[in-house]
């Protein structure tokens, strides 16, 4: 009952923007021939009835059994035309308030602000803001698109960290961080193993794994686990859940079937010969010296997501390390817990945020829309002397494509 209400609010938005982006389309062809408007008008509802008739047939065609890669990209491109004529309408809004407070905003306004050009420019305000809205909205949806395209772009970040406590054995020390793999949102498996090869390249001392092998199913990662098997190094590859791993997102038929699911995907990390770390804390040893490495279950500190992780189990008896690298999938853990609680944890890795699959990342500039719900989204944080890093995921989840947050695999050195 709840889906087909979430569903059908969505669609009445759906429509309510078409609607209002239909205005300012009307304005920016005005002077279009009336056999051109009939196309291109028709063309715009057509699109608009075919998305809408797609989200109410949804249940009722199987869609779930549809091809993955099919479903993916349909689902996207639908989305994506939403996200850009809700972009666009923001646009429109801005002149329609413009225009309300024309009309009963007083002789000040009117002075300063109602002409309706720009001194003396021959395109109304209106037509400029509606010209501006279709841009944008366009821009986005097109970048959308093109991005589908960079979800199997791999790039690894080399990070330098120094710390005055790291044990003189641990000097050089190559770690290798990947997280949000996702394997149920890929659809070429080619690709993930380039993306495997990029990492067995760098011949790291130490990978880790910060959550979200699958996206809901342990049976996601079947045609994958062979690929991700791979991976080997010489202290070890060390893994931790994220929120995905639990199957908290999918209607199971009963409560049984989701802890099978859960053993099933703790077995598959052993299978691949991954030591996966719930609550708890190991030694990792080097040349007679040893740092503690620590690994939470998904712990956040975000009201929708939750909070199975025990820091207070993980770091009991970790005392005796002088270096801690602890795995939390949740970047929101490190100042809510971490930092306040536990200021002997020099190293901590997370993932999660995906650096929302959008944004621009440019020297000195970087910004996603993430980042108005995690302050710390992407790339490294420090506090003190304390460390946190958020990978930016190697796989993808939703929208099957990376827009200037590219798939991440990084490698500390530890110095």
């Amino acid at each position: 009952m709840g889906r087909f209400l979430g569903s059908g609010i969505f669609i009445i938005i759906m429509l309510l923007v078409d609607y209002y982006v239909f205005q300012a389309l009307k304005v920016v062809t005005l002077n279009l021939a009336p056999k051109y408007k009939t196309i291109l008008y028709g063309f715009y509802w057509g699109v608009t009835v075919v998305a809408v008739l797609f989200f109410i047939m949804m249940p009722f065609i199987g869609f779930d059994a549809w091809p993955k890669m099919v479903r993916t990209y349909l689902f996207a491109t639908v989305i994506g035309l939403f996200i850009g004529k809700f972009i666009a309408s923001v646009f429109f809004l801005v002149d329609d308030l413009r225009r309300v407070l024309q009309w009963g905003g007083g002789k000040l306004y009117y002075q300063f602000i109602s002409n309706e050009n720009f001194q003396g420019a021959p395109i109304s305000r209106s037509m400029f803001m509606s010209w501006l809205g279709m841009g944008i909205g366009g821009t986005v949806f097109g970048s959308m698109v093109w991005g589908f395209g960079n979800k199997y772009r791999y790039k690894t970040k080399h990070v330098r960290l120094r710390f005055d406590n790291l044990p003189e054995a641990f000097r050089g020390t190559k770690v290798l961080q990947i997280s949000d793999v996702h394997s149920g949102s890929f659809t070429d498996k080619l690709a993930v193993s380039r993306g495997i090869d990029h990492i067995l390249a760098e011949k790291a001392d130490l990978i880790l794994f910060t959550g979200d092998l699958v996206n809901d199913q342990a049976r996601e990662m079947d045609e994958y686990k062979e690929l991700f098997s791979k991976l080997k190094a010489p202290l070890g590859v060390f893994s931790t859940l994220g929120n995905h791993d639990y199957g908290d997102y999918k209607q199971w038929p009963s409560p049984e079937a989701k802890r099978e699911n859960l053993e099933r995907l703790k077995q598959v990390h052993a299978d691949m010969g991954w030591r996966l770390l719930m609550n708890e804390h190991v030694a990792i040893g080097k040349d007679g010296q040893e740092i503690g490495l620590l690994g939470i279950e998904n712990w956040s500190a975000k009201g929708n997501f939750p909070k199975y992780g025990r820091m207070a189990d993980a770091h009991a008896g970790s005392d005796k390390y002088p270096f801690k690298i602890l795995m939390s999938h949740d970047p929101s853990h490190w100042e809510a817990e971490v930092i306040p609680r536990y200021s002997d944890v020099d190293l901590m890795l997370s993932g999660h945020t995906h650096g929302m699959q959008f944004g621009v990342e440019l020297p000195g500039f970087r910004w996603s829309p993430v980042q108005y719900v995690y302050k710390q989204w992407a790339g490294l944080y420090e506090q003190g002397k304390q460390k946190l890093y958020v990978n930016r995921g190697f796989g993808f989840l939703g929208y099957p494509g990376r827009v200037g947050i590219l798939p991440e695999i990084t490698v500390f050195e530890l110095v």
